[in-house]
């Protein structure tokens, strides 16, 4: 399956060149990542993860001031948790790295001379290659203190491997190439391995960085 995939994209790809001019870019930024947990109980307590994300993309352009822009990119995801009441003190952070390959139509609104706001959103596909849980404090023997690696696969993984959703993004690209963006990625996956329906974890993750386009 994952060959098909694969060769599916790249016929796109060579599909897309053929009709239109092709640039290409290189983005990075911030990345605040939460989680969908399920369990009503902790919401109180999640707070921001922060990581950082850089992006590689080629754009080929499909009519006026319309684009395609698949890319590859390295994200770092999670969920934070900072207890504070209810006799609990301490915290515990999921930090995970995946490698997505994320695939947007942009429409670009010219602004004169300066340059260009644009609008996107298209979906995207990840797969985890690292991850690390930290926990620390009193957190009621929700889960061990101390660090551990995050397993992806086999019968005791902590988080399935596949990621995949949708992202949605904004921002301005001047004239020279520079540009500010923000962007929300809005995962549908289930990465719990867990088949209780009240332990469903997805990936929600704001972010901002600046990039270059040629």
């Amino acid at each position: 399956m994952k060959k098909e995939i694969v060769t599916f994209l790249a016929l796109c790809s060579l599909s897309i060149a053929a009709i239109g001019q092709v640039n290409y870019g290189v983005k990075g930024g911030v990345n605040l990542g939460k989680s969908s947990y399920s369990e009503a109980n902790f919401k109180d307590y999640q707070t921001n993860n922060v990581s950082f994300y850089i992006t590689g993309y080629s754009e080929f352009s499909i009519a006026k001031n319309t684009a395609i822009q698949p890319g590859i990119s390295l994200q770092g995801k999670g969920d934070k948790y900072k207890f504070d009441k209810n006799n609990l003190d301490g915290s515990v952070t999921w930090s995970t790295m995946s490698i997505e390959i994320p695939v947007n139509a942009i429409y670009y609104i010219p602004t004169g001379v300066s340059g260009s706001f644009f609008l996107g959103a298209g979906p995207y596909i990840g797969f985890n290659v690292s991850g690390k849980q930290k926990a620390k404090g009193n957190i009621d023997n929700w889960v061990s203190n101390g660090n551990k690696n995050l397993k992806f696969t086999g019968s005791k993984r902590d988080m399935n491997l596949i990621d995949a959703g949708l992202n949605f993004l904004g921002g301005y690209k001047l004239n020279n190439g520079l540009l500010v963006n923000i962007g929300y990625g809005l995962g549908l996956s289930n990465l719990s391995p867990s088949n209780d329906s009240d332990r469903k974890l997805s990936n929600r993750t704001f972010s901002f960085g600046i990039g270059y386009q040629l």
